[in-house]
């Protein structure tokens, strides 16, 4: 097994074809289709599923893809740190929240203090967003009520209430609050198996010999927001991530006291990484700032 053997696989796999990856690495497609072809024949595995002009990664070359991920990230740190007298931070942040409201203001300071990087954004549930950390597809997570396990390192942002929402004219003017058994009876629509406070609110409800069934099951909380505006039912988010919308009323939840903590990770081992050093540098200052203006 040689680098090169390793560098051609993690690029074929990185960026989905043999053609791409001999672009990126400025050789010709024969000679990475070699290298990858000598480092399965060494190793007697196969690592591609080869389909015309499309491949895919096999169990064995998933759990390489992982592996090398790691190899290659700890190669640019090496030459990040034989390189660290350079000014500018560059690279990539990819960041992956359960809501993009927790993070804007993180994100707005670290912008300006590090112009160079590019930041990618993209929504998920706690479950995916854990998931996605371990297999190095995110920098960053921003997840509620998150128990990640000790590969993980946190920073709290905070906690906040859960709460109901519902389209205006769907219930009663003077209806300001619901006990679970009233939700019970009442069509409630639900984000995806994995999310936090749909986990938090069937358990409450269980608690109390209450079944709570979704009348429909949304991905992603625009998608919830969306339906409910609708008039179709009742929805649930915790009270910092439900903002400013006319056409929706906020209900309180009068017997269960139930709310969400948002919790910044990232993975310990990759705590070096000078991207994720950098965000998490200005998460801490800002939110220290943050708590000084009371």
């Amino acid at each position: 097994m040689s680098h090169s053997q390793l560098k051609a696989f993690h690029h074929v796999a990185l960026l989905g074809g043999f053609s791409r990856a001999a672009e990126a690495l400025c050789h010709t497609q024969p000679a990475i289709s070699e290298q990858v072809r000598k480092l399965e024949q060494d190793h007697d595995v196969l690592l591609f599923h080869r389909e015309r002009k499309r491949v895919h990664l096999t169990e064995a070359g998933e759990q390489l893809f992982r592996l090398t991920k790691q190899y290659f990230e700890i190669e640019q740190q090496i030459d990040e740190y034989l390189s660290e007298t350079s000014a500018a931070v560059t690279g990539e942040l990819r960041i992956i929240a359960d809501s993009a409201h927790h993070v804007t203001e993180i994100l707005t300071q670290f912008r300006k203090k590090y112009p160079n990087i590019t930041v990618s954004l993209r929504v998920g549930n706690t479950r995916e967003i854990v998931e996605e950390l371990r297999a190095y597809n995110a920098e960053i997570g921003i997840a509620g009520s998150v128990d990640p396990g000790r590969d993980m390192e946190t920073l709290s942002l905070g906690t906040t209430e859960i709460i109901g929402f519902a389209a205006r004219g769907v219930l009663l003017a003077s209806k300001h609050s619901l006990t679970l058994k009233e939700l019970s009876e009442l069509p409630l629509i639900f984000r995806e198996e994995g999310s936090k406070t749909r986990a938090k609110l069937v358990e409450a409800a269980a608690l109390q010999g209450i079944e709570l069934k979704p009348a429909i099951v949304a991905e992603g909380r625009e998608a919830v927001r969306e339906v409910v505006a609708s008039g179709a039912g009742i929805g649930f988010v915790s009270k910092a991530e439900f903002g400013h919308d006319d056409r929706l009323v906020q209900i309180g939840l009068s017997d269960a006291d139930l709310t969400m903590s948002e919790t910044l990770v990232h993975l310990s081992q990759r705590r070096e990484v000078k991207v994720i050093r950098t965000f998490m540098d200005v998460a801490r200052r800002t939110l220290a700032e943050r708590e000084a203006q009371g």
